[in-house]
C-alpha cells in the first residue's frame, strides 16, 4: 500500500459493549465490523486527465448497481467510497484496506450519519425552556417570538422547530482499544455515530 495515502475503510457498527482492562476499569466501547475497502481504479493523467485513486466498498452479498458494474466489472461494488485525487504513485488496482492496517492504541476518525428524529419542536430540537403548565397556560411548549419590529423577518439561523438529526457527523480521535481478527472486528472507546447495522467510514 502506497505511502502518505490515508487510509479509509467501509465499516458497520454492531453495537455498544463492556471493556473491561486488566486492572479491572470499565470503558464502555462500540463494536464496528470492517467490510472490504479496495482499490477499485486509478486514475492516470495520460488517460483520464488527472491521478486519483477511487475507494470502493466491495460485497459479496451486494448487487452491484449497473452504473457500478459496469466501472468495477470484477469487484461486485456496492458503493464509491471516494476518489482521492492525492493518490500515491506505488498503489496498485484491487489492493485491499483491511484489519491490518489498523493497530492498537491508533487514533482514528470515525464519518456516519446520526439517527434520524423526524420532525421535532423546539423544546426537543433545541433545548428550549417550556412555559408555565397551570393557571390556563397554553404556552407550554410554543416558540414563542420569532422576530422583532426591526428588521421585519426571521433572521437566518433562528433556532425553530424542523427536521431534525440524519446529519453526517465526523468524529475524531477515537481510540482503538481491541482487534479481533477472527470476525474481522474492532472495539474503540466510547460510542460513534449512528445505529445500530448503521454504515460508517473509519479514516487513519
Amino acid at each position: 500500500m502506497g505511502e502518505g495515502l490515508i487510509v479509509k475503510i467501509f465499516a458497520t457498527k454492531i453495537g455498544t459493549t463492556h471493556l473491561y482492562s486488566d486492572n479491572g476499569s470499565h470503558q464502555v466501547a462500540t463494536v464496528l465490523k470492517l467490510q472490504k475497502t479496495v482499490i477499485g481504479r486509478i486514475k492516470t493523467q495520460d488517460k483520464d486527465g488527472y491521478d486519483s485513486l477511487v475507494l470502493v466498498q466491495s460485497s459479496e452479498k451486494a448487487k452491484a448497481k449497473k452504473t457500478l458494474s459496469g466501472q468495477f466489472k470484477d469487484l461486485n461494488p456496492k458503493k464509491v467510497i471516494e476518489e482521492r485525487l492525492d493518490a500515491a504513485g506505488d498503489n496498485k488496482l484491487n489492493d485491499e484496506f483491511s484489519i491490518n492496517n489498523l493497530t492498537e492504541g491508533d487514533l482514528i476518525s470515525v464519518i456516519g450519519t446520526t439517527k434520524g428524529k423526524g420532525f421535532q419542536g423546539t423544546v426537543k430540537r433545541h433545548g428550549f425552556q417550556t412555559g408555565p403548565k397551570t393557571h390556563g397556560s397554553r404556552n407550554y411548549r410554543r416558540p414563542g417570538s420569532i422576530g422583532m419590529t426591526t428588521p421585519s423577518r426571521v433572521v437566518k439561523g433562528k433556532e425553530m422547530a424542523g427536521h431534525m438529526g440524519h446529519d453526517k457527523k465526523t468524529i475524531k480521535k477515537v481510540v482503538i482499544a481491541k482487534i479481533d481478527e477472527k470476525t474481522n472486528t474492532i472495539w474503540v472507546k466510547g460510542h460513534v455515530v449512528g445505529p445500530n447495522k448503521g454504515e460508517l467510514i473509519l479514516k487513519k
